[in-house]
């Protein structure tokens, strides 16, 4: 069985990975002291990172004024919902404001908009 995780909480993951992506590429330029274009592109590359998870952040921010709160009935702790389906932030419970997909099996494929 697969291990979801709720949107939100994978979308600030990634930006997270850019900022220490953009730091490890940073570090990677000193290496290359040697050579001032070198480490200047490095060094750039890493700000790149680093305002791309910026950007992430922010994306992510405008989402989260679009998402549903709910109470979550595994754990009892407010969660936030994205899309037809979504999980637990605390506790990774299934969750669905869709009547349609109650008592079914848990799959992220129900947010897509193609019809299967």
């Amino acid at each position: 069985m697969p291990k979801y995780s709720s949107k939100i909480n994978k979308i600030r993951t990634f930006a997270l990975s850019l900022i220490f992506v953009g730091f490890l590429v940073m570090y990677g330029g000193i290496y290359f002291h040697h050579s001032p274009t070198l480490m200047m592109i490095f060094m750039i590359l890493g700000i790149l990172f680093i305002i791309a998870s910026t950007i992430v952040y922010f994306w992510m921010g405008m989402l989260s004024t679009k998402t549903v709160p709910v109470i979550c009935p595994g754990c009892g702790k407010p969660t936030k919902m994205l899309g037809r389906v979504d999980m637990c932030m605390y506790c990774s419970e299934p969750l669905t404001l869709d009547p349609t997909l109650v008592g079914k099996e848990f799959d992220e494929k129900y947010n897509s908009k193609r019809k299967k």
